[in-house]
């Protein structure tokens, strides 16, 4: 009577059905209870071995045991005992994947705060970039909602677009804020910011998504670009959408040497650099928001200015 205790003084999420039972049988009763509870144990009783239910329904309706009626009750007994040790084991599982999940997202906090410490220092020193990455993240959201992208890619490309030119850190003040044309050796400079970024990324695993956008947003269809001359598509998806909308929150933004450019101007870019600066495809989806819902562009832009 051990058993039939515990389950009398504990909550269990246990229960224990009769097979062949009136107005319908315990397969038909478990199906019902599948339809809005996954998890429940369910022990199935059958009064002799020839009505026992199909391996098939018992597999597919996630029923953890079935036991034969008979006078050897300690058999039944033991199951439920093994049932009950079994749900035990299994909310011990969850308690512990909910804490290690707190325990991650927190870790993903002070991670995110970290970096967006870095990318704030980066902003105050580059008057450029503040609102940029704002605005290059949900830019390639907009073109990933637009392209049926997975939640978790959206996730990707919001975060790298905030983070892609965080390797702008390491490059000097004297060349960052630079007024008139950069040197050869300047550019060259300027050229490595996104493999700082990556490096500055790498030493924590949970940016790992994000680094193929911040190394290889400034990578040309062509293979003309930096810091890997990838060519099509061997450039990483999301870095093709990031660097669309890098170049065109560059296009449509004040510069020290010249003003922001009028937007039939920045279409006619695109449409000339489609297939050699930027993936032809995502080029026409983004071509097509331009000419077509530019409203929802402006009201990007008007939330960072």
């Amino acid at each position: 009577m051990k058993a039939v205790e515990r389950v009398k003084n504990e909550h269990f999420d246990l229960m224990i059905l009769d097979f062949i039972m009136t107005p319908i049988h315990g397969d038909q009763v478990v199906e019902e209870i599948r339809k809005f509870d996954k998890e429940l144990y369910i022990l199935l009783l059958t009064g002799h071995k020839d009505l026992a239910p199909p391996l098939e329904t018992i597999r597919r309706l996630d029923i953890q045991g079935y036991c034969e009626k008979s006078d050897k009750f300690d058999q039944l007994l033991l199951l439920i005992e093994s049932g009950i040790k079994s749900i035990k084991q299994m909310n011990e599982i969850k308690k512990i994947n909910n804490e290690l999940s707190d325990t991650y997202e927190k870790l993903e906090r002070a991670y995110l705060e970290s970096i967006q410490t870095l990318r704030y220092t980066v902003e105050a020193k580059d008057t450029y970039t503040r609102g940029h990455s704002d605005r290059v993240s949900e830019f390639s959201v907009l073109i990933g909602k637009k392209l049926d992208l997975s939640e978790e890619d959206l996730k990707i490309l919001k975060i790298g677009g905030l983070f892609h030119d965080i390797g702008k850190i390491g490059v000097p003040d004297s060349i960052l804020l630079k007024e008139s044309k950069l040197t050869d050796n300047e550019y060259s400079e300027i050229k490595n910011h996104p493999s700082i970024g990556a490096h500055i990324l790498s030493t924590a695993t949970i940016f790992k998504e994000i680094i193929p956008i911040v190394k290889h947003h400034h990578e040309r269809y062509d293979g003309h670009g930096y810091p890997a001359q990838l060519q099509g598509e061997d450039i990483p998806y999301l870095a093709r959408i990031t660097a669309i909308t890098d170049s065109f929150d560059a296009m449509t933004s004040k510069r020290t040497y010249r003003g922001s450019l009028p937007i039939e101007t920045v279409i006619s870019e695109f449409k000339r650099c489609k297939g050699t600066q930027f993936d032809p495809e995502i080029t026409d989806i983004f071509l097509d928001i331009l000419e077509n819902h530019f409203d929802q562009i402006q009201e990007i832009q008007e939330k960072y200015k």
